[in-house]
Formats: C-alpha cells, structure tokens, sequence
C-alpha cells in the first residue's frame, strides 16, 4: 500500500511539473537527491560499521555478559514469562544495550533472534504472546542515551551543534518508553495472562 502512495505522490509531482514547465528542476533535484542520498549512505556505513564493531569487541570483552546480567532483575520484571537462564533473555539484552546506545542497526540481528526464542516458548504459535509484546514495545520506543543515527545525519547536514539533540532525545525515549511499558502491563492484565 506504501509503495502506491508514494508512487501516486511522485506522479502527480512529475504531472505537476510538467504542466508548469518546471521539468528541468525535477530533473536537477533528481540527480541532486540521489547524489545526496549516495553521500549520506557512505556516512552511515562508516559509522554503521564502527559501531556494529565495537559491539563485538564489547563482546569478546565480556562487558554484554556483564551489562546483561546487570539487567536481569530488571528482564524478570518485564518479562516474568520467560525462564531464567532461557536464550531469550540473553538477545534481549543484547537488543536493549545497543538500543540505549543508539545502535539500532546493531540492535536488529539480536531483536530477530529474541523474537525468535520468544517464539519457541511461546504455547499459542498464531497470536503474540505478553513477552513478545513487551519486547516489541520497548524495542520500539527505543530508551536511547546517544542517537547515533541523529547524530550521524546532523553532522552529514552540517549542524552547528549535533549533539545538541542529545537531551531532548534522552527525554523523549524515556518517557515512550514509560508509556509503552505501562500500556502493555495495562492490557496483559485486560487479558488476564
């Protein structure tokens, strides 16, 4: 459905352009548009790629198994369901360390695969369970110390000071994360699971 309204956007755009005479324009904002676009792709894989490493190194290092068990009680909170020492947990860690630094690309790979474990222990294999809502949720709101990604495209756009979003971020995903957290608590006790 997203594919034929932005196809239908940039068909009447085109339309429109064609009729005012404004083809040559279209034209240069193309070629400019894609250009930028490669550009800041370059940006992203460097950073991307730095980043997704010093995951790994963190994890060599021992300091994900660390932070992980650091976040076990707060994981038995959020996910009473699932058993203690269950593989689940252990991606699901993963998942919110690279969130709360900003990683959302690092953070995928473990996400699918907490997914995953969740869907092994889960007893109704066609419906989501609690713990695989609650997940989705935090995921989602993403609680984040540093946004890399925001930081990454304020420096590619020349801002005078990126990090100047780092406060106003940390706030907000802080309270999405409250609010989706206390949403999903509301509705598992709706459903009486």
């Amino acid at each position: 459905m997203l594919n034929y309204i932005w196809g239908g956007m940039i068909l009447v755009g085109l339309t429109v352009g064609a009729f005012n005479g404004r083809m040559q324009d279209i034209t240069n904002t193309v070629v400019d548009s894609s250009k930028e676009a490669v550009m800041l792709c370059v940006t992203m894989l460097g950073i991307m790629s730095m980043w997704t490493g010093v995951m790994k190194i963190a994890e060599r290092a021992g300091l994900i198994d660390t932070l992980s068990l650091k976040l076990k009680p707060l994981l038995r909170l959020l996910f009473p369901g699932i058993p203690r020492e269950h593989l689940a947990l252990k991606y699901i860690s993963i998942n919110f360390i690279a969130n709360v630094l900003g990683l959302g690309w690092a953070a995928t790979p473990a996400g699918l695969k907490a997914m995953e474990e969740l869907q092994k222990l889960n007893t109704r294999k066609d419906t989501a369970s609690n713990s695989m809502c609650m997940f989705l949720i935090i995921n989602m709101s993403s609680l984040q110390l540093v946004t890399m990604n925001i930081l990454a495209y304020r420096s590619q756009y020349q801002s005078a000071n990126p990090s100047e979003i780092i406060g106003p971020g940390l706030l907000a995903t802080v309270f999405s994360t409250i609010a989706g957290v206390a949403a999903c608590k509301i509705f598992e006790k709706r459903r009486g699971e």
